[in-house]
């Protein structure tokens, strides 16, 4: 469902825009000249307009304009019954999406219209995405003087140029992300989508859909055709963060488009041919879950063409103060305050941090200090660590709590046997305290929700009684 803007003088052919636009299931707004049209796109959101050329007070040209100053994420299609290569040329220099000759059919306005309102969500998804990585401080640049740094970056020049799988390992707030950018802009699918999704934070049969999209009818709730991510990144760049997650049954379908390069979408019975380069990002030791039967050895060799590792903070800690200085301008920028310096007393204090968190840590440890800092300059006890903070809420680290649990251990264990139980009751606890539901048990064990089921299996807890406690 989109939210259309019809821009007509003539009645008549805005009541049939809107009939079939309605059937199809999108939101209609209707403006008789281009001076209203102009009006609604400076106050409402649309994600498609479509406008006659010829109007009073204005035309479609100034309406093109409109849109793109108000929202460059908007298309506007273009109608006319006067077919010129002159008119069509200029639409499309003033930046038009696509361009509709009347008389028309009811199938063309709406391929165009789907077509509009599917490229105006994935332009804004990329811009959400890119806004997400400057707010957890992440640049276009990958900041270091490191030879870890150098080294990453050098192997992203050599595997950039090529059409090769990346997998790309590193711990959460590393940065897998902007190395995937990197690799993009350095290719020679630059000037075309690069396209992210999570799949963690997808059920299985959305996270189908987003992907391989689907046909009209699918399933219940698919009243039209869907495109899924990877036709939407046709000739540019897939990233498929946190691929790890995904189940058997949808690992056997991207394997079918890495050897084939063909894609089915759900309910469809044809095939389609895409071409995108395909990049794997992941926390995970991927062997290890091949080793435990969650992922498909084949995909893993598939996936792993050109693996790149990007280092730990705690690993290139030299680059800490360059980090801290670029992440200060950022977010001076953000709160729309001076950027402040930082004393070396503060610089030794994280230097000295083994930084569970990586940059995206550090990025969140200077945004509190410049918030909450009351002098010009943040100090070292501006910076409130995670152990810190950790005994300032509790008055006990988890480290504590540990040492006190080991100390009541005898002296002679079965390693094995304990570490068993110890992963039996932690995963019965935690599916007693989610009443049984697996994606809420995983949630609070930081699994993901195959990892759970998988140890369900594994420590015979299927007939698991979740009502005691």
């Amino acid at each position: 469902m989109a939210r259309v803007l019809i821009v007509d003088d003539e009645t008549n052919m805005r009541r049939v825009l809107s009939t079939i636009l309605k059937g199809d299931g999108h939101v209609v707004t209707e403006a008789a000249a281009a001076s209203e049209a102009i009006e609604y796109i400076s106050t409402t959101p649309f994600d498609t307009v479509l406008t006659d050329q010829k109007m009073p007070n204005g035309d479609g040209l100034s309406v093109i304009t409109a849109s793109k100053d108000a929202d460059p994420t908007l298309p506007v299609v273009m109608l006319t019954a006067f077919s010129t290569v002159d008119l069509a040329v200029e639409a499309m220099r003033q930046g038009a999406f696509d361009f509709i000759t009347k008389p028309f059919t009811p199938e063309v306005v709406l391929g165009v219209a789907r077509r509009a309102a599917e490229h105006a969500e994935l332009l804004r998804e990329n811009n959400r995405l890119r806004c997400e990585i400057q707010r957890q401080g992440f640049s276009d640049e990958i900041l270091g003087n490191s030879p870890a740094i150098q080294e990453l970056k050098g192997r992203i020049a050599r595997v950039a140029p090529t059409n090769a799988t990346v997998l790309i390992t590193g711990e959460t707030g590393t940065g897998k992300e902007l190395v995937a950018r990197a690799i993009h802009k350095q290719s020679d699918r630059a000037s075309n989508s690069f396209v992210a999704i999570n799949c963690a934070g997808f059920q299985e049969t959305l996270l189908e859909s987003e992907l391989f999209g689907h046909e009209r009818g699918a399933f219940t709730g698919a009243d039209r055709s869907h495109q899924g991510l990877f036709e939407s990144a046709h000739r540019g760049t897939l990233l498929l963060d946190e691929a790890g997650e995904m189940s058997l049954a949808l690992q056997a379908k991207l394997l079918r488009v890495l050897v084939d390069g063909q894609l089915l979408r759900v309910g469809a019975t044809s095939f389609r041919k895409i071409d995108v380069r395909v990049i794997v990002a992941t926390h995970r030791d991927l062997r290890l879950r091949v080793k435990g039967g969650l992922f498909r050895e084949d995909l893993y060799y598939r996936l792993a063409v050109v693996p790149i590792h990007i280092p730990a903070l705690r690993e290139r800690k030299e680059d800490i103060p360059l980090l801290v200085q670029s992440l200060l301008k950022q977010i001076a920028h953000e709160l729309k305050s001076p950027a402040r310096q930082i004393c070396a007393a503060a610089i030794d204090k994280l230097l000295s941090y083994s930084f569970p968190g990586n940059v995206r840590e550090l990025r969140n440890l200077l945004e509190r200090a410049c918030i909450l800092a009351r002098g010009k300059e943040i100090l070292a006890s501006d910076l409130m660590l995670m152990t810190e903070e950790s005994k300032t809420l509790t008055g006990d680290g988890p480290e504590d709590h540990l040492q006190r649990w080991l100390g009541s251990l005898p002296s002679r264990v079965d390693l094995r046997r304990t570490l068993e139980q110890i992963e039996r009751e932690l995963i019965v606890r935690a599916l007693r305290a989610a009443q049984g539901v697996q994606a809420e048990a995983a949630r609070t064990l930081d699994l993901s929700r195959s990892d759970v089921a998988y140890k369900i299996k594994k420590h015979a807890l299927e007939d698991l009684d979740v009502s005691r406690k």
